[in-house]
């Protein structure tokens, strides 16, 4: 994960090291029995990303999905492909190596937390909303749990399809900036239930509240915390230096 739940390649959770060695070595360019030139192999996506795109398809599939929202993963995608081919191109013929060390036990730990308070709860209680006959409370919390799988399913796409280091921090930033609106929404129709006759009970009316409220102080800390001041500026230092690295060894 790079600010999602990924992982992405740029941070690991401890299962997920021997994977990224097994995709890192087959990355490593090939001889093609047909061309002596080498053929680059690009990486895989994790069991994790196709588990996000899974979500988000489903929820797309249940009509609780705005065409703002649909709209806004396509434009994503568009522009990391053009950024890459304009401002930021790969220099290298596989992906980089992470942004951080393979065995941060903190990070990894960081990772697991944002990954139960902003996916697997949401989605729980989504499915508990169904159950109760919340159709406000799941309405409001899913256009989050759909940007947040979508994050994770790009992630993927940048790390193995490899993408350079600017456009892999680009996906998290740029997803984690538009989910705080979103879960600003579902905070502001969790606190309007108090004067509604409310479906699914008092323990769910605060539970949801508890969760929206977690939801915008952790993605907040992320955004702000370690995104934009920590990740982004270690990212783009590891990508010129290594641009600067290849132009004096080209002179």
């Amino acid at each position: 994960m790079s600010g999602g739940i990924g992982p992405s390649g740029d941070i690991l959770l401890p299962q997920d090291e021997g994977k990224y060695k097994q995709a890192q070595d087959s990355n490593r360019p090939q001889f093609s029995k047909d061309s002596p030139t080498l053929q680059p192999r690009r990486g895989i996506f994790t069991f994790r990303h196709l588990n996000a795109a899974a979500a988000a398809v489903v929820l797309s599939a249940s009509g609780m999905v705005s065409l703002e929202d649909f709209a806004f993963v396509l434009f994503s995608f568009i522009y990391m492909h053009a950024m890459a081919k304009v401002a930021f191109p790969n220099p290298n013929s596989f992906s980089d190596p992470p942004v951080f060390g393979e065995n941060n036990k903190l990070l990894g730990l960081y990772v697991s937390i944002a990954a139960v308070i902003g996916l697997f709860l949401p989605i729980a209680y989504i499915f508990g909303g169904i159950f109760a006959g919340d159709k406000e409370g799941i309405k409001a919390a899913a256009p989050h749990v759909f940007l947040l799988a979508s994050q994770v399913f790009m992630e993927g796409v940048a790390f193995s399809g490899g993408f350079s280091l600017p456009i892999r921090v680009f996906v998290p930033v740029f997803y984690n900036s538009r989910r705080i609106f979103s879960i600003a929404e579902w905070l502001r129709a969790e606190i309007s239930k108090a004067d509604e006759q409310h479906s699914g009970g008092t323990r769910r009316l605060y539970i949801g509240r508890g969760l929206a409220v977690a939801n915008m102080a952790l993605w907040c800390f992320n955004l702000f915390a370690f995104l934009l001041p920590v990740y982004l500026p270690k990212a783009f230092k590891k990508y010129y230096s290594d641009h600067k690295v290849k132009g004096a060894k080209g002179q």
